[in-house]
Parts: structure tokens; C-alpha cells; sequence
């Protein structure tokens, strides 16, 4: 038996998140559920008391300050301890950005538990979920927006990979920044701001893993798209340079001189050459080709 404050909300596919449940349980020693299936994520966090979960063929001895992971889809167990039973809270969620979330937080079914000393703030989070209960768009919100909260306090306490793990997460999340945001004037301090390090740290990582440091990234991408906007529009030098984040052309064509040894001017003209000759010597092989077939016909 356990003395439980649930609640379940009617739950749509979502471009985001969305809450599914949430409760507050105190068991009675040895209360158990499963093994059984979920149909959403699930995040329990124990506030008191011990108990043990099981998933994948493993067992986790918990207690108080410590949290564990369903995910939707696998069979998982867990059962108070007889002694001390644990008091616990949990959310229910899915959502398109769910599964996203979850790995960036470092949890999964083979790393489902976590740590956290924030115990208070996540109570209250989900405390707030279950007082704002009813259904309206303003409720939904602010459901949606203490499961971000809640999140947030259990990533900031427990993303701990491995270092060389750690470096590229930090290196493939700065690429993403620019691949996203090149187009601005962003500088190398913006994108570590962005992955929260220091620009020397975002530097060795960069070496270490491309070979280059992130402002020859930054600027080897920015001429690429550059490279690609002289070759299919007519758009002029200055436009595209605005439109790869260098708000001076003269730096620009400076840029793309060190990285494609001309002018942007002169590769455009030098390309737009060679794809006319390409072009020519290609209608040539199929007049070459079909004055052939003529030949073989006479």
C-alpha cells in the first residue's frame, strides 16, 4: 500500500514537451511495482527513506537525494525498502524533444540514475505541476514550464561524462552554434559563452579534435557558404558578405583570399569559366556521341 498524490493530464503528440503525470508518493515497507512497462518517460526522485530499482538486469540501492529514469518501452522494477520506505516524487513526460533532452542531461536505461542536493526546488516544481491541475492553455504553460525547471536543476547536477566525451559534446555543440548562426556577427566568445567554457578551453578542444582553432572554423565556414552563394546567385560582394556575417566587405574579401587564393570577384569569374567549359566539352562528347551513331547508321 502507499499513501499517493497523482495526477494525469490528457497528453497530445508535442513539437516540444508536455507533462504526462505527476505524483507524490509515501509507501508502506515493501511496496513495489512491476516489472513493468511505461509509456513515457518517467523521472522518480527520492526525498526520504531507501528503496531499489531494476532495469536492464540491474539493480540500484537509492535513497534520499537520489533519482532514477524509466524510459518509455523497457521493463523496469522497483520496491521500498523494508525498513526505511522511501517517500518519493516523479513526472511522466514525452514530447518531440523528450528523448533530446534526456540524453543531454547524460541519463538513458544503461545510466538511469542521478544525484541531486536540489531537493527542495524539485518537490516544489513538481508540488506546482499538481496544484495548476486543470485544463487550460495558461496551466499547460506553466506544467510545461516547471518540467523545464526541473530538468534544468537535474542537468546542471549530473552531466558527467567521460573528458574526452565532455570535449566533444562541447565541440559538436559549438559547430551546431555555427552552423546555425554564421550568418551573424558572432564572435569565438559568443560561441563559448554559448557552450559554457572559456575561449581557451573552446581552443584546445578544437585543436585537439579538427586540427584548427574555432576562429579558422568560424571563418573557413563562413567563406564556404560564401563560396556557394558566388556560384549559385547574383547576389554582389557586399550582399554576400552581410549574408555570411562580416559587416565590412574589405575584411571579407580579405578572409577569402587567405582561405581560397583570390578575390571573391575572381573566383566567381574563374568558376563560372570552368563550368562553361565543362558544359562545352560536355555537349561535345554528345555531339561527338551522336554524330557517331549517325556514321553507324549510313
Amino acid at each position: 500500500m502507499e499513501k499517493a498524490y497523482k495526477l494525469s493530464f490528457e497528453t497530445a503528440q508535442s513539437e516540444g514537451l508536455v507533462v504526462a503525470n505527476c505524483g507524490c508518493s509515501q509507501t508502506e515497507p515493501l511496496h513495489s511495482f512491476g516489472p513493468a512497462l511505461k509509456p513515457n518517460f518517467v523521472i522518480h526522485f527520492v526525498l526520504s527513506g531507501k528503496g531499489v530499482f531494476s532495469i536492464g538486469g540491474k539493480n540500484y540501492q537509492l535513497e534520499a537525494g537520489s533519482g532514477f529514469l524509466i524510459p518509455p518501452g523497457e521493463l523496469a522494477f522497483y520496491q521500498a525498502d523494508e525498513k526505511e520506505p522511501w517517500t518519493y516524487i516523479w513526472v511522466g513526460f514525452s514530447g518531440s524533444k523528450a528523448q533530446e533532452y534526456i540524453q543531454g542531461i547524460g541519463l538513458s536505461g544503461h545510466a538511469p540514475i542521478f544525484q541531486s542536493e536540489e531537493q527542495e526546488a524539485l518537490y516544489a516544481c513538481v508540488k506546482d505541476m499538481m496544484e495548476h491541475n486543470t485544463y487550460s492553455v495558461a496551466n499547460e504553460l506553466r506544467r510545461v514550464g516547471q518540467l523545464q525547471i526541473f530538468l534544468s536543476m537535474i542537468a546542471r547536477e549530473n552531466f558527467m561524462e567521460e573528458e574526452v566525451g565532455k570535449g566533444n559534446q562541447y565541440v559538436k555543440r559549438a559547430i551546431d552554434f555555427i552552423q546555425s548562426n554564421y550568418h551573424f556577427p558572432i564572435k569565438v566568445t559568443d560561441v563559448a559563452d554559448y557552450v559554457c567554457i572559456n575561449r581557451s578551453y573552446l581552443y584546445s578542444l578544437f585543436q585537439e579534435a579538427l586540427k584548427m582553432s574555432p576562429q579558422q572554423f568560424l571563418s573557413s565556414y563562413r567563406i564556404t557558404k560564401a563560396a556557394e552563394l558566388l556560384l549559385t546567385s547574383s547576389l554582389s560582394v557586399e550582399s554576400i558578405a552581410l549574408s555570411v556575417g562580416y559587416n565590412a566587405p574589405f575584411v571579407f574579401t580579405k578572409a577569402f583570399k587567405q582561405i581560397k587564393g583570390m578575390s571573391p570577384t575572381a573566383y566567381r569569374k574563374e568558376k563560372k569559366k570552368e563550368e562553361s567549359k565543362k558544359n562545352k566539352d560536355y555537349l561535345s562528347q554528345i555531339e561527338k556521341f551522336l554524330s557517331h551513331g549517325e556514321e553507324n547508321r549510313i
